[in-house]
């Protein structure tokens, strides 16, 4: 109990203060110097240089249109010999950043609607469920002996195998404009990826190169899946999904200029070698048209494609005094590390820690009360 009152009262009634002692040792002082100069470098070479420490930032803000060039020609049995160009290979013609060329495909042509047919006990197998349809009592379809029959139904001849290789392995030298706007509304800086010094007769004839001409907006579909590391007629059998991405990353301390895009190219899909249950990319569409007797037939495709992604990202910065001077504050204060490490190593861990503890702390009993003397030690 007794030691419990002394802990409390100290707790209560005493006070430290920082006491400076000047220690003159080589070892101690070219630590301190050292890690002074760690945190220096940090400061200054990573937050202030690296990151821009100094600078208020913004997130961009974007809009990207895309459109696709490139005319090829196909001739197959189930075809004969056809021409395809844009309207014909993408699908749908707009899409919000991204864009679907279609590759390969599988065709079933002239299905048509029809009743359900009364054969006896015989029983049609509905293609899409696998699910037996009832044979109808009337010429109508109602209701069968056996519950409902369906009124209608496709008549289907899908095959289960695609084109290898594609239909379209020509869509490889197709090419792709993206326009994209920019805009950080913190700065009120716009911009856009077709730069000011790019002409029309410019734009006719370059394709983009990471290398002699990074700065084209025009991109041939073969570069496009190469860059990433991918074959193009691999993909363009079963499709997938690949991404363009722009990044813009503009410090406007310097030249509205030097705000430029920088693209880079990656498949987004997985492709698990090991386990690759239902690969790539496909939908199904139909083409509806009437014959000369005024019967609906529809010719059902199973596309196949390579669908663009275009992913914007990136930050601008400028100078301004408030993250200046916040970040010039915590480097203040993280110059106090290095006497914090010091003093834990004088007084912990060196041979004389007892004798520079002595030195450090000083103890002063309280001079009103008499109890002390400016000597007590």
């Amino acid at each position: 109990m007794a030691g419990c009152c002394a802990g409390l009262a100290a707790f209560l009634f005493e006070y430290d203060t920082p006491r400076i002692v000047l220690i003159r040792s080589r070892k101690v002082g070219l630590m301190n110097r050292a890690v002074q100069l760690l945190i220096l470098a940090y400061v200054i070479g990573w937050v202030f240089v690296w990151e821009k420490g100094y600078q208020e930032t913004d997130s961009v803000v974007s809009s990207v249109t895309a459109k696709a060039k490139g005319v090829t020609v196909t001739n197959t049995s189930a075809l004969g010999f056809r021409i395809w160009d844009v309207a014909d290979y993408v699908i749908p013609a707009q899409e919000e950043n991204s864009l679907f060329v279609m590759t390969n495909m599988i065709i079933t042509m002239n299905q048509t609607q029809g009743l359900c047919p009364e054969v006896g006990s015989f029983s049609w197998k509905e293609p899409w469920t696998s699910r037996p349809l009832r044979p109808c009592l009337s010429a109508g379809c109602g209701p069968g002996p056996h519950g409902p029959c369906f009124h209608s139904f496709f008549f289907f001849q899908i095959p289960d195998k695609t084109n290898v290789p594609a239909l379209l392995k020509a869509a490889e030298n197709f090419t792709l404009l993206v326009k994209n706007n920019i805009w950080y509304p913190k700065f009120n800086f716009s911009k856009r990826n077709i730069l000011s010094n790019i002409t029309t007769t410019y734009l006719k004839s370059c394709i983009y190169d990471a290398i002699t001409d990074p700065f084209c907006p025009i991109f041939r579909l073969g570069n496009i899946v190469a860059n990433a590391g991918h074959s193009f007629q691999d993909m363009a059998v079963e499709g997938g999904i690949m991404g363009i991405q722009i990044k813009w990353n503009c410090n406007l301390d310097r030249a509205a200029s030097l705000c430029l895009p920088k693209y880079s190219f990656r498949r987004l899909d997985t492709r698990d070698v090991d386990h690759n249950v239902s690969p790539g990319y496909n939908f199904r569409f139909a083409k509806y048209y009437n014959d000369l007797t005024g019967t609906e037939h529809r010719t059902l495709i199973k596309a196949y494609g390579i669908r663009f992604d275009i992913i914007v990202f990136g930050k601008a910065g400028k100078f301004d005094i408030i993250p200046t001077m916040i970040n010039i504050g915590s480097g203040l204060a993280l110059l106090g590390v290095a006497t914090v490490l010091c003093d834990v190593i004088v007084l912990y861990c060196m041979k004389k820690k007892y004798y520079y503890r002595e030195k450090k702390y000083k103890y002063v009993a309280d001079y009103d009360q008499g109890l002390g003397s400016e000597s007590d030690q």
